[in-house]
């Protein structure tokens, strides 16, 4: 990874550890952009894989932990490997790991905090489902601005280094 880029990303970075300490909307936050800008960029895919874990255990440091980061974590571990398979961002590569981040870090909370019923399962899930509008709107606006802004990016700097 060039030098430039590396300072971008790592700009990223930084943006998506403070903007989980600032108040947001619920799940609302760039780590599933982070996830997948990380492991399609980085050649070194550990790194590419350590760079929104890390990104969530800096900020959970201050947010706190629990046993739900343990799902939470899970969930992006397999959004990078949607990264991994899509080798872009898409709509559709955004939109499965929304639903995936969803379906895992819901079962963690119903696991921890409900009834290990069919009726649980199925309270917890709907009690989620206003959360997952906003998990989906900050999933598309981050993961499309981190895409766009890399691409004017990389477009200003071959301008720069063209004339």
């Amino acid at each position: 990874m060039k030098k430039n880029k590396l300072y971008f990303v790592i700009g990223i970075i930084v943006i998506a550890i403070l903007s989980r300490l600032i108040p947001h909307p619920p799940n609302f936050t760039p780590i599933t952009a982070v996830a997948l800008f990380s492991i399609i960029n980085f050649k070194n895919k550990y790194i590419g894989l350590a760079i929104p874990l890390i990104c969530l255990i800096i900020s959970d440091l201050i947010l706190g932990i629990s046993l739900i980061n343990l799902f939470v974590y899970l969930s992006f571990i397999m959004i990078s490997g949607i990264g991994l398979i899509f080798g872009k961002i898409n709509f559709k590569s955004i939109l499965i790991s929304s639903l995936i981040f969803f379906v895992v870090s819901n079962f963690g909370v119903w696991i921890i905090g409900y009834p290990k019923t069919f009726e649980g399962f199925i309270t917890c899930y709907i009690a989620a489902i206003p959360f997952f509008g906003w998990t989906i709107a900050g999933d598309l606006f981050y993961s499309f601005s981190a895409k766009l802004s890399l691409n004017f990016f990389e477009r200003k700097l071959f301008s720069i280094h063209s004339n």
